[in-house]
C-alpha cells in the first residue's frame, strides 16, 4: 500500500511512495501528530538525482523490518531539498553544526517541536568503522527519548539557539578596488595549476568565483586571474565531468582530475557553466569555450526542456539502479557502434582504456586535445550519441524550481545573443512565460511547479532573485519590456518582504512558515547566495532603468559581504563578481536604428566588448517599455551607440571601431 506521499507533486517524494515507511510531508499534520504521540519526528532530507539517497532508501527504506521500527517510534518526514530549501538549509546548518559536515540523504532527529537533537547524513544497513547501521542509530534515538527525553529536548534547544548565530550579518564596508584584488590573488594562490579548479576531490565546478576573476581580470587587467578562468574551463572541458557526447556538465568529480563524475547533471550547474564559458569566449575568443557554451545550452534545451516551457530540475546520477551506466564505454562497446578501426581511434581520443578508469572496466569519455580530423570526430561523436540514446537512460526530476529557471534563462539570453544562436532566447521566452503564467500567484512566487500545476511551497529570496536576473537579462536580448516590468515587480517584493534593518536579507519572507530559525546563508553553494544574487539583479535594473536608489540598495548589500570575498572568497563569487560590476561602472550601452535589425551591427559589438555586468539593449529610439532607449536620437539618421558608466555618459557613436574604444576605455 502507498503511504502518504503517493499524492505528492514531487518526483523526489514519489520515489518513496511505495516504502513501507509511513512516511508524511513536511506540515502541520506532521508536527500534530508528533505532538499526539509524544514522539520525536525522524526527517529525511534528499533530492531526486542523489545517488546515495537511492541507496539509503534501496538499504533502509525498503526494508520492512526498519521501517517497522521507525514507525513505530517516530513520526517520519520526507523532504524535497529542492522544493523545500528554507527547511533543508535550517537542518543543514544544524547537521554542519553537530557534525562538522553535511551533505544528502540527511537523516535528522527532532522534537515534536522541531527542535534537530542528533543529526547526520547517509547511514548504512550494518555498521562499519566509526558508524553505526541506520537500524542501531533508530533504536538508541528510540531508547534515548524514553530514557533522557529531557535531556534530548535541552540539547536541542541548545543547538536552536546556535543556529541564530549564523543569521548574523556582518558589518557593513565598502567594497574597493582593494578588496577585490584581496579576494582574487586568494583565489590565484589557491589555483589548482596542473589540474584547474580548487581544493583536492571531490572537486566541484566553481562557477561563481570563475565570474568573478573574468570580471576581475576585465577591469584590472590581470592576467593571472584570467589564467586561473581558463585553465579550470579547459580541464573541466575535457575531463570525464564534461558529457563529451552529448554536452552538458556532470553535478562534480570524484577525483582532483576531473576525470570521474559524480553523473547527476543539475539545471543549475549547466545553466551557470554555460553563461561562465560564453563570458569567457566573449573576453578570450577562445574556440573551446563557445564550443562547450553553446553544446551546455543545447543540452540544456534538449534534455531538460519540458513541454509546456521551462526546464526539469536534473538527470538521476543513476540507471536503472546503476551510477553513470548510461554514460561510461569498454573498447568493446566502441567497436560495437563503430567498427575496429574507427573504434581504436576513438579509444585513444576519449581515453577508453581496457583497464577503464571507472568501475567494472568502463571509461568515462575524456577529451584532451581536439581531434586533428574534426570531421571524423564529428561522424562519431554523433554515431556514439545515437547509440547511447538507445541504452536505458537516466530518470528526469521534471519538477520546473522558479530560481533555476531564472538561472537558464539568464544563461540562454546571454549565450543566444553572444553566440548567435537565437533557438536559445526562443527558449529562454518559453520559460519566462511559463514562469509568469503558472509560479506567480497573486504577486508572489511560488518555489516549483509540476506539469503546469503550481505546487504549495512559497518562493525563497533566491527564486526572487533569480527570476528577476533572467528576465533582465531575456529584457536585453530581446528589447522586450514586459520582461523588465516584471523584474521590477519581483525586486519590489523582495525588497518588502525579505528585507531586514541592517541593510541585509532574509532567506525568507516575512510572512512565511516560521521554522525554528529563520534562515540566511550569506555563502555561495551549488549556486549563488541569495542576498548577492538580488543586488545583481537591482544593480543590473537600475542600469537599465536609472532608478538609482536600486543600484545604491545592491551596494549596501554587497557591502555587508565586503570581509568575506578577502577572507573567503570562493564562498563569496557572485558577491565579488556583483562587487566588479559596481567599480565597472556597470556600462550602459543604448544602441538605436531605425528598425530593430538595422541595430543589430553596432549591438554585437556592444555585446562582444561589454564586460563587469554591463547591460546592452538594442532597438528604435523612445521604444515603448525600454527606459534605456529613451531620449536617444539617432545621428546624421545612422545607426547610434551611447556609452555611459559610472553616472558619466561619452558622446554617441556611430561607428563600430569608435564603440569599441569607447567600451575598452
Amino acid at each position: 500500500m502507498a503511504n502518504r506521499l503517493a499524492e505528492s507533486t514531487s518526483p523526489y517524494l514519489l520515489q518513496h511512495k511505495d516504502n513501507p515507511v509511513d512516511w508524511r510531508e513536511w506540515g502541520d499534520a506532521a508536527f500534530a501528530e508528533a505532538r499526539r504521540r509524544a514522539c520525536p519526528i525522524l526527517l529525511s532530507v534528499g533530492y531526486a538525482a542523489c545517488h546515495w539517497c537511492h541507496v539509503m532508501a534501496h538499504e533502509s527504506f525498503e526494508d520492512a523490518a526498519t521501517a517497522e521500527a521507525m514507525n513505530s517510534a517516530f513520526v517520519c518526514v520526507k523532504v524535497d531539498r529542492e522544493e523545500r530549501p528554507d527547511v533543508d538549509a535550517v537542518y543543514m546548518q544544524a547537521t554542519q553544526a553537530m557534525t562538522g559536515s553535511g551533505g544528502w540523504p540527511m537523516t535528522v532527529f527532532m522534537t515534536p517541536g522541531g527542535d534537530p537533537f542528533f543529526c547526520g547524513t547517509y547511514f548504512p544497513p550494518a555498521p562499519r568503522p566509526g558508524l553505526p547501521s541506520f537500524r542501531q542509530l533508530v533504536d538508541a534515538v528510540a531508547g534515548a527519548w524514553q530514557d533522557r527525553r529531557e535531556e534530548l529536548t535541552a540539547s536541542g534547544a541548545r543547538i536552536v539557539e546556535r543556529l541564530m548565530d549564523f543569521a548574523a550579518v556582518p558589518p557593513l564596508q565598502i567594497v574597493t578596488p582593494q578588496t577585490l584584488a584581496a579576494g582574487a590573488a586568494a583565489l590565484v594562490a589557491d589555483h589548482d595549476d596542473a589540474r584547474g579548479g580548487f581544493g583536492g576531490a571531490p572537486k566541484f565546478p566553481p562557477s561563481m568565483a570563475l565570474e568573478f576573476l573574468l570580471r576581475h581580470a576585465a577591469r584590472a587587467n590581470d592576467d593571472g586571474a584570467e589564467r586561473v578562468v581558463t585553465r579550470t574551463c579547459e580541464a573541466m572541458a575535457r575531463g570525464g565531468i564534461y558529457d563529451q557526447l552529448g554536452g552538458g556538465f556532470a553535478r562534480y568529480s570524484v577525483d582532483s582530475a576531473w576525470v570521474v563524475p559524480h553523473f547527476e547533471k543539475m539545471l543549475y550547474d549547466n545553466a551557470l557553466l554555460a553563461r561562465v564559458y560564453a563570458h569567457l569566449w566573449r573576453q578570450t575568443g577562445s574556440g573551446l569555450a563557445r564550443r562547450v557554451a553553446v553544446e551546455t545550452a543545447e543540452f540544456v534545451v534538449r534534455d531538460l526542456d519540458t513541454d509546456g516551457g521551462g526546464f526539469a530540475s536534473s538527470l538521476d546520477a543513476d540507471t536503472n539502479g546503476v551510477e553513470g551506466a548510461t554514460y561510461v564505454w569498454t573498447p568493446s562497446q566502441l567497436a560495437d557502434v563503430l567498427g575496429p578501426e574507427d573504434a581504436a581511434w576513438a579509444a585513444g581520443l576519449l581515453r577508453v582504456t581496457a583497464d577503464g578508469t571507472f568501475e567494472g572496466g568502463a571509461s568515462t569519455l575524456q577529451l584532451p586535445a581536439d581531434p586533428d580530423d574534426a570531421q571524423r570526430w564529428k561522424s562519431l561523436r554523433s554515431r556514439l550519441f545515437r547509440a547511447r540514446l538507445q541504452r536505458p537512460q537516466p530518470g528526469r526530476d521534471d519538477k520546473i524550481v522558479t530560481a533555476w529557471n531564472g538561472l537558464a534563462i539568464a544563461a540562454l539570453a546571454d549565450t543566444g545573443t553572444l553566440l548567435d544562436h537565437p533557438s536559445f532566447v526562443d527558449s529562454a521566452v518559453r520559460a519566462a512565460e511559463l514562469l509568469l503564467r503558472v509560479h506567480l500567484v497573486d504577486g508572489r512566487l511560488r518555489r516549483a511547479s509540476r506539469a503546469g500545476v503550481a505546487g504549495s511551497a512559497a518562493g525563497v529570496l533566491e527564486d526572487y532573485a533569480d527570476l528577476a536576473e533572467g528576465l533582465l537579462a531575456l529584457h536585453q536580448a530581446t528589447s522586450d519590456g514586459r520582461w523588465l516590468r516584471a523584474a521590477g515587480a519581483l525586486l519590489d517584493t523582495a525588497i518588502d518582504r525579505f528585507a531586514d534593518s541592517d541593510g541585509a536579507f532574509w532567506d525568507t519572507a516575512d510572512d512565511a512558515e516560521r521554522l525554528v530559525a529563520r534562515p540566511r546563508d550569506l555563502t555561495d553553494g551549488p549556486v549563488p547566495a541569495a542576498a548577492p544574487a538580488l543586488a545583481g539583479a537591482m544593480l543590473t535594473y537600475a542600469a537599465l532603468t536609472g532608478v538609482t536608489h536600486y543600484r545604491d540598495r545592491a551596494a549596501e548589500t554587497v557591502g555587508t559581504l565586503a570581509a568575506l570575498i578577502g577572507r573567503a572568497p570562493r564562498a563569496a563569487g557572485w558577491a565579488a563578481a556583483i562587487g566588479e560590476a559596481l567599480l565597472a561602472g556597470p556600462a550602459e550601452v543604448a544602441v538605436v536604428a531605425g528598425t530593430p535589425q538595422a541595430a543589430r551591427g553596432l549591438a554585437d559589438v556592444a555585446r562582444a566588448h561589454s564586460f563587469g555586468g554591463a547591460v546592452v539593449v538594442a532597438g528604435v529610439p523612445d521604444q515603448s517599455g525600454v527606459p534605456l532607449l529613451a531620449g536617444r536620437p539617432l545621428l546624421g539618421g545612422r545607426p547610434t551607440a551611447y556609452v555611459c558608466r559610472g553616472f558619466v555618459c561619452d558622446a554617441p557613436v556611430t561607428d563600430a571601431d569608435a564603440l569599441r574604444a569607447a567600451l575598452d576605455g
